[in-house]
């Protein structure tokens, strides 16, 4: 789908615009488009990953980069700015810092970002997609805790479904139906589950059948294959027999059959086996879906009367490096904003639109992330594979919860990739001498620096070690956590920036202790060498509790920001994702969710928007 000139946005009335291309955009585009909708679709960003040979760019511009961060592969555009990790992690208090594209105001830094590329965050995402469990649904009922959302697990599972098939899902539902989850009798999933790592084989004979007690109850510590959307072997018993298609890469469906292992899933998929939004986006129908690039909304218009959405005002710039733009309204039956749980939120502020409750921008939520890793007394050979096919998922809820925050914990296939930025740095610290990574960061002891032959066994028999271990620990909404927007900071195109206020509380820093006493005990099981690095005041995501230091880290899961309740006094949108206060206005994406609980958010979004999309063709057609 090539994107059109915006002068195609004049004096057409669309059955629907959409601002936003990521995942949630081009599902409602294509579900919109399949009933013969005439849908608009406008992207902040550039189609720089709409072809392979783009892609193709995207890839170099990753091998070549030092930093192999989410954002390396995707440059940033000054007309529509991202976030950037590395802007987050020079982040040292005190604060406020106005480094980089948010400006952060605390008690903490904000360490999670997104991309504004046609496709969105998907570009650059994992491809976890798991199901939030029965249990996260009723947080007040069972523990006392956040809010009960209004839409039960049974409510979403056709909507779960939905999304596993358009983004491809690989899993077992036999180890999938843990805690709570259960699927329709004789439900598979679109593929195959992934094979499991070297690393998640060897860890696996170490914990599977063994527990960790928390106030006499006990949790199962069993590694299990993750669900992502990435392809594998199509399941040919799904579709009722008729098997799964998987989906190639966008520009050259020849390349992206099957995973191959990169372990570059994050930042960027060299072949594009993995999921990413444009590929939702590029099947839609074409005939209906009208899609314009570099089209940064300003302004959602509203009629003071009625509240109705009139248009939607955007700038269209030349290119990335130009800032010349030209105004266009673009008008519509209804509307959807599709920007992220950030720019949504933004969006609406700078608009005075969906805030009667005084909820947009609030309960920023994410999974802070604990981090620990180690050497393995065996080889568990890491860097093959995507960056993690298993999981302990066995405490992810349970009585604690009423006062301790839960987690899911990440087995990653990327050795110290995540926490250190291995093995560059280990090649670094070996030459030149510095402290043996099993120090555990005490007392230091110095090396011999090692270069040639030496240098290589030596890396081979420490690499070869090596696991960290994620654990993604639940967070609880908090109207203080929020975005705000402010005339005194604004972009090149004269649009607001974020204003990000964010903090960790209690019930989070439980979380963190608990998990630092499970991952102990896990480390000890496997007869694991602890390197784990903790207490630094340094780090971006330090904070303490009950006088202990730890670090957080970002998981890149945003959400929060407008969401959705049975209560307009209370929630920004109703159940059907439409907002309370205009009756031709939705939201979707993470925003909407009212509590983040532990699975990666993707999946719930996807499901959330195709039940957005049954509530918008419902309206169209009265």
């Amino acid at each position: 789908m090539n994107p059109s000139s915006p002068e195609v946005t004049q004096g057409t009335v669309f059955d629907v615009v959409i601002v936003g291309a990521g995942i949630t955009g081009a599902i409602l585009a294509k579900s919109l488009a399949a009933k013969k909708k005439r849908v608009l679709v406008l992207e902040a960003g550039t189609a720089d990953a709409s072809n392979f040979g783009s892609y193709s760019q995207l890839l170099d511009n990753f091998y070549t980069s030092q930093a192999k961060i989410p954002q390396s592969p995707y440059p940033d555009n000054a007309n529509a700015p991202q976030p950037s990790e590395l802007d987050c992690e020079q982040i040292t208090p005190p604060i406020p810092d106005t480094n980089g594209y948010f400006i952060q105001v605390g008690p903490i830094p904000f360490l999670s970002t997104y991309t504004r590329y046609l496709g969105g965050t998907t570009l650059h995402w994992l491809g976890t997609s798991l199901r939030m469990l029965p249990d996260d649904f009723r947080m007040k009922t069972l523990f006392g805790q956040a809010e009960d959302w209004p839409v039960s697990y049974d409510d979403m599972m056709p909507y779960y479904a939905m999304a596993e098939f358009e983004m491809g899902v690989s899993a077992d539902v036999s180890k999938q139906n843990y805690l709570g989850i259960h699927f329709p009798p004789g439900y598979v999933y679109p593929m195959h589950e992934l094979p499991a790592s070297w690393s998640d084989k060897t860890i696996s004979k170490s914990l599977d059948g063994t527990t960790y007690e928390v106030d006499q109850e006990s949790f199962n510590l069993d590694v299990i294959n993750t669900p992502a959307s990435r392809n594998s072997i199509p399941n040919q018993a799904y579709a009722n027999g008729k098997g799964y298609t998987p989906v190639g890469a966008v520009g050259n469906p020849s390349l992206g059959q099957r995973c191959m292992g990169n372990t570059a899933c994050v930042p960027i998929c060299p072949i594009q086996a993995k999921y990413n939004a444009l590929k939702t986006l590029y099947s839609a129908d074409s005939e209906y879906v009208t899609l314009v690039t570099q089209a940064v909304v300003s302004k959602v218009e509203i009629d003071p009367t009625t509240k109705l959405v009139t248009g939607i005002r955007f700038k269209y710039y030349e290119s990335a490096t130009n800032p010349n733009y030209t105004e266009f309204v673009a008008k519509g039956k209804q509307y959807a904003l599709a920007t992220h749980a950030v720019e949504n939120a933004k969006l609406l502020l700078a608009s005075g639109a969906a805030n009667s409750s005084d909820q947009v921008g609030r309960n920023l939520m994410d999974h802070t992330t604990l981090l620990a890793w180690g050497l393995a007394p065996e080889p568990l050979w890491p860097y093959r594979g995507p960056v993690a096919t298993a999981g302990v998922e066995g405490m992810r809820t349970g009585k604690y919860r009423k006062d301790t925050a839960s987690f899911r914990i990440e087995i990653g296939n990327d050795g110290w990739g995540w926490p250190t930025s291995g093995p560059i740095t280990d090649v670094i610290e070996l030459v030149d001498g510095t402290p043996d990574p099993a120090t555990n960061g005490s007392e230091p002891i110095q090396l011999p620096k090692l270069w040639g032959k030496a240098l290589r066994e030596r890396l081979k028999e420490q690499v070869r070690r090596q696991f960290r271990m994620a654990f993604l620990v639940e967070q609880l909404p908090n109207a203080d956590n929020r975005v705000t927007i402010s005339p005194d900071h604004k972009d090149a195109l004269g649009n607001y920036i974020p204003i990000i206020a964010y903090g960790i509380d209690g019930y989070t820093g439980a979380g963190f202790e608990l998990g630092t006493k499970v991952y102990k005990q896990m480390f000890k099981d496997i007869g694991a060498v602890d390197c784990t690095v903790v207490n630094s005041k340094t780090d971006a995501g330090y904070f303490q509790y009950k006088d202990t230091g730890y670090t957080a880290y970002g998981a890149g899961h945003l959400c929060g920001t407008h969401r959705m309740g049975s209560d307009p006094k209370t929630s920004v949108v109703n159940p059907q994702q439409r907002t309370w206060d205009h009756e031709n206005l939705y939201l979707v994406g993470c925003g909407n969710m009212v509590t983040v609980a532990t699975s990666n958010p993707t999946l719930t979004a996807g499901a959330l928007t195709f039940m957005a999309a049954e509530n918008i063709l419902a309206s169209l057609d009265k």
